[in-house]
């Protein structure tokens, strides 16, 4: 590994065998991205995790003529603010119009699809700052199979996710080609990409700023280098100003800073650090030799003086705190280990030990990185085939929190109470209820960090207070801390989760419910019942539309 700080472009260093020697390895990697995109696809017969608040979204503006809405509704008695970077929303808006696709089809299939377009940047980028083509294709192929960098990408919140990490790894890549090259004509492309990542996800953009951070640490610590990163900031920023001022003058600033309080924030003390260096390694899941090998690869390259990657991975772990960047720059530390260590050790312990032929030693080192990449590939392409509800009771998984039993059940929702009928949903699959039944749920934190800090937090407990709940007193006293008068409650009848936490088939709850008279069932399937309260039916408050 090195830093290559030397401001030369590594395409001419290393000339045509270099380039055909790239385009077999991102070809390997691609082949592995999309056997994991068809893994993912093939599995799930609806998008994993949530993504029903960014559809209903899209419909907003879709039926409202394409302005900016003000408000979301069905999420909380109110709505919650429309803050969100808009970018991503409209043009699927766009997309959906013009094609007649089913959005819920499109979540399925378009993220998959824009996860493996990112190993193309990432391989551009990790050429720049690896020594070889071999160390840029051996990253991105574990990068391509990582659950952590998969998680949030390929599921239903992908939609707007994946495209941000595109841009954003686009952008990082016109960043070392403008910080370390000194190429000036990489200036007007960074800025640009700022810009639309600011004005697709604000955690991406959050990265995406940390680490030209880093860079202009690491290539030019000068005015030079100084303004030239100041430049990129102040163009992406203008080129999203308009959304800026309209969401300011309709929300106020503060709404900015309520969802910079919410969720991990920036920082977060010695926590930070076992959450995300200690926890991955005491785990001791399937996703801990991942961990394990990116974070000794840090180890290495700072025994060998080489900072760069160690830093910005510490960076992406402790300040922007996602695990999905963390492995931006650990998938090339686990390349460095690989490649530049480990291979080497099993070359110099297989010769010394006189082990097998001589073509045995010869090859043993590629046959050893060999077997622990296929196993990588392996762990990445189960984790994204992950799909059923009885199959996340144990390990890393790509759950659907919504079925056909779900779907079947929101239905009934939507076409045999009134609209103005507010729920308290159970479980995660609580996220897609307002799009599939058309209906408020009370207790939700979804959007609602763009309303305050605190009530986030409000939200986000009582949601969770009720999804746990194992007895009908306990779900009493969750529904009466919700704002508004629930007029029904579901409840999943099979394993579920809450906050991607797995839950076993609330057996005892239902019994519960079953047993006590406020609680009417009105419907029931093999994966949801829904319970009227009955002393709620009288004093339901509206929903609002």
């Amino acid at each position: 590994m090195t830093d290559r700080a030397d401001g030369r472009s590594g395409l001419a260093r290393r000339g045509v065998r270099g380039v055909g020697e790239g385009r077999v390895w991102l070809f390997v990697a691609l082949c592995a991205g999309a056997a994991v995109a068809v893994a993912y696809v093939a599995t799930h017969a609806h998008p994993a995790h949530e993504g029903g608040l960014f559809l209903i979204i899209v419909e907003e503006i879709r039926t409202g003529g394409y302005a900016l809405p003000e408000r979301i509704p069905h999420y909380t008695a109110d709505g919650v603010p429309f803050a969100y970077p808009p970018l991503l929303f409209y043009l699927v808006a766009l997309f959906v119009d013009l094609t007649g696709v089913d959005p819920v089809a499109l979540a399925l299939v378009l993220p998959s699809l824009v996860t493996v377009a990112c190993l193309v940047p990432y391989y551009a980028l990790s050429r720049e700052l690896l020594s070889s083509p071999r160390a840029a294709g051996v990253a991105t192929l574990l990068f391509a199979v990582t659950p952590a960098a998969l998680r949030w990408h390929i599921s239903a919140g992908g939609l707007i996710r994946a495209p941000a990490f595109l841009f954003t790894l686009c952008g990082l890549y016109a960043g070392v080609r403008l910080l370390r090259d000194g190429e000036r004509r990489w200036l007007p492309p960074a800025a640009v990409l700022f810009g639309l990542t600011v004005l697709t996800h604000p955690v991406y953009a959050t990265f995406f700023g940390t680490s030209y951070l880093v860079l202009f640490a690491a290539f030019d610590r000068t005015p030079r280098g100084l303004l030239r990163g100041a430049a990129v900031a102040v163009g992406g920023l203008a080129l999203a100003s308009p959304w800026l001022v309209r969401v300011v003058s309709t929300h106020g600033p503060g709404v900015f800073f309520a969802a910079a309080g919410t969720h991990t924030g920036l920082g977060g003390g010695l926590r930070r650090l076992g959450t995300r260096f200690g926890y991955p390694l005491v785990a001791l899941d399937v996703l801990t030799p991942l961990y394990a090998v990116a974070f000794a690869g840090g180890l290495y390259a700072l025994y060998r003086r080489r900072y760069v990657l160690p830093i910005w991975l510490f960076v992406a772990g402790y300040v922007v705190g996602r695990q999905r960047f963390v492995f931006v720059p650990g998938a090339m530390l686990s390349a460095v280990f690989l490649l530049d260590w480990f291979a080497p050790t099993v070359r110099t312990r297989v010769r010394s030990a006189r082990v097998g032929s001589s073509r045995f030693r010869r090859i043993a080192p590629t046959v050893a990185v060999a077997t622990l990449l296929l196993g990588a590939c392996v762990i990445g392409v189960a984790f994204a085939g992950s799909a059923l509800h009885t199959a996340h009771d144990r390990g890393p998984t790509q759950p659907q929190t919504v079925d056909a039993a779900d779907r079947e059940a929101m239905a009934w929702a939507r076409e045999e109470t009134p609209h103005s009928a507010g729920f308290v949903v159970l479980g995660d699959g609580a996220e897609w209820f307002p799009l599939y039944a058309e209906r408020t749920i009370f207790a939700s934190p979804w959007g609602a960090e763009w309303t305050t800090a605190a009530e986030y937090h409000r939200q986000e407990s009582r949601f969770v207070s009720a999804s746990t709940c194992r007895n009908a007193a306990c779900l009493d006293r969750s529904l009466d801390a919700v704002d508004g008068d629930p007029v029904y409650v579901y409840v999943p009848t099979d394993a579920y989760t809450v906050q991607g936490e797995a839950h076993e088939p609330p057996r005892a709850l239902l019994a519960s419910l079953r047993a006590t008279e406020r609680y009417e069932l009105r419907f029931e399937n093999e994966g949801a019942a829904i319970f009227e309260i009955r002393d709620g039916r009288e004093s339901g408050k509206s929903a609002g539309a």
